[in-house]
């Protein structure tokens, strides 16, 4: 017998949790990434690169799509309680600790071959051979431009508070133009370096380290774009805007890592040589 009580037992859910509905991304996410690693791997080899570009034009776009049925999700369906948005907070966090962890085991590598050289490499650091870039060039003008982007991104934060929205829109406009500078830089900083990854455990551990955070500043720098567009089409506001707060977070996370590198990596790792 169809009752009030029982329409009002079918349709509402007893739990304030969200039962995610079946989704085709995250089996077609895998196999795009599946062909990003062996495309990258078979470039590195000497091959062409198509694979790679297919990888990664696949995996943004079931990226873009994904992340817009999670936006559909939230802002649209209003499966996103305070329970959700607990637990999404709690994962984001455990994200960033997991990303220390990738740093640290980077920053490992890198002490463990510097304080005590080994014969192979002439016992000295740098070793010999090679020559480090200078600190005070390039990676000195790079930190300036992270920090300023720190400060833009506090800047739009606290005008997204007070719903400024003039400020917020300088806030978010100077952190992606100062990002796009710093990897711009990185590139010509690469390009004028004389040696490779392949230059001895200083050039393995430097271009990793480097090219590990400059990867994190190009997702950073997509995932503040990305809560740019959601602030112009108004799909936050000043109570409701986790993953805007997590993006900056995230930022604040690599500026706080290239600050560790450019003390460690640049300055002090090439002190010998200077």
């Amino acid at each position: 017998m169809l009752t009030v009580k029982n329409i009002m037992k079918n349709n509402f859910q007893a739990h304030p949790f969200h039962l995610v509905d079946q989704s085709p991304w995250p089996i077609l996410i895998s196999f795009s990434l599946f062909f990003m690693v062996i495309g990258g791997v078979l470039y590195l080899q000497g091959y062409n690169g198509y694979l790679f570009i297919l990888g990664l034009i696949l995996t943004t776009s079931i990226m873009i799509l994904w992340f817009s049925d999670v936006n559909s999700e939230a802002t649209y369906n209003g499966h996103h309680t305070k329970q959700v948005k607990r637990g999404l907070v709690y994962g984001f966090y455990l994200f960033v600790v997991s990303e220390v962890f990738a740093f640290i085991s980077v920053f490992w590598a890198y002490f463990h071959s510097s304080i005590v050289p080994s014969v192979e490499i002439g016992i000295s650091w740098p070793p010999l051979g090679v020559t480090p870039l200078n600190p005070y060039a390039i990676p000195l003008l790079n930190t300036f431009l992270l920090l300023s982007s720190g400060a833009f991104i506090t800047l739009g934060h606290h005008a997204l508070l007070n719903g400024n929205r003039f400020w917020t829109y300088i806030g978010f406009i100077g952190t992606i133009i100062l990002a796009v500078v710093f990897t711009v830089f990185q590139y010509i900083e690469y390009s004028d370096s004389s040696f490779s990854i392949s230059d001895s455990v200083f050039g393995t551990t430097f271009f990793a380290a480097t090219g590990l955070h400059g990867f994190h500043v190009i997702v950073g720098t997509i995932f503040i774009t990305v809560s740019f567009y959601r602030i112009i089409k108004y799909l936050v506001s000043k109570q409701t805007h986790i993953g805007i707060e997590s993006s900056i977070i995230y930022w604040h996370f690599v500026d706080i890592v290239w600050l560790f590198l450019f003390i460690a990596v640049y300055c002090w790792g090439s002190s010998g040589a200077l």
